[in-house]
């Protein structure tokens, strides 16, 4: 069973994750002054969003197989599994960005026929407003996580406290230590009614 704290730790991470993939997002000049270049960029980019969206859905598995779950279980497989939609929206407006620097690839030879000049323009816009989405994508999703890591609940402090007492206890002062064996010195009385 997973502890609070390694599930406030679990969405912490997947938080960060998405913001690590906010970060590699093209930038929107890119975009035509080198498409063949943020073509390979973008399309790794897509697969890193697929490999989130598995990890979500492990981190969603993982929790719900469980048979011992904790009260807070719940709670933290919602905050994984609704991050699967923002994940899944970058990854979808990434690839019609792909799809329009392939476009623009095909087209550059041609670019300056007006015919071609004309498609490849929206073709620009098109990618900025996809780039846009996805940034807001990752940025809610990476919020939502973040938030949720934040709700999860801890052990009180003095649970905690507790719980370093009793595996920390010293032993009693002039106990011997663990497996020492000493004599009885015999009792004053009994030395007392021998005489």
């Amino acid at each position: 069973m997973n502890t609070p704290i390694s599930d406030a730790l679990a969405l912490r991470a997947t938080s960060s994750a998405f913001d690590a993939q906010r970060g590699k997002l093209p930038v929107p000049g890119d975009l035509h002054r080198s498409p063949d270049t943020v073509a390979v960029a973008v399309a790794r980019q897509i697969f890193e969003l697929g490999k989130l969206i598995i990890d979500l859905g492990d981190e969603v598995l993982f929790r719900a197989a469980d048979q011992d779950q904790a009260p807070h279980t719940a709670r933290v497989i919602t905050s994984f599994a609704a991050a699967v939609e923002p994940a899944s929206e970058a990854a979808s407006v990434l690839g019609a960005v792909a799809h329009q620097l392939a476009f623009l690839n095909r087209t550059k030879r041609l670019r300056d026929e007006p015919d071609t000049r004309e498609a490849r323009g929206p073709a620009i816009r098109v990618m900025g407003d996809a780039v846009a989405t996805a940034d807001a994508a990752l940025h809610d999703g990476a919020n939502s996580l973040h938030a949720a890591s934040a709700t999860v609940p801890s052990p009180s402090v003095r649970l905690q406290a507790a719980r370093s007492r009793s595996t920390t206890a010293a032993p009693a002062p002039g106990s011997p230590p663990p497996g020492v064996t000493t004599a009885v010195a015999p009792s004053s009385d009994r030395i007392a009614r021998g005489r």
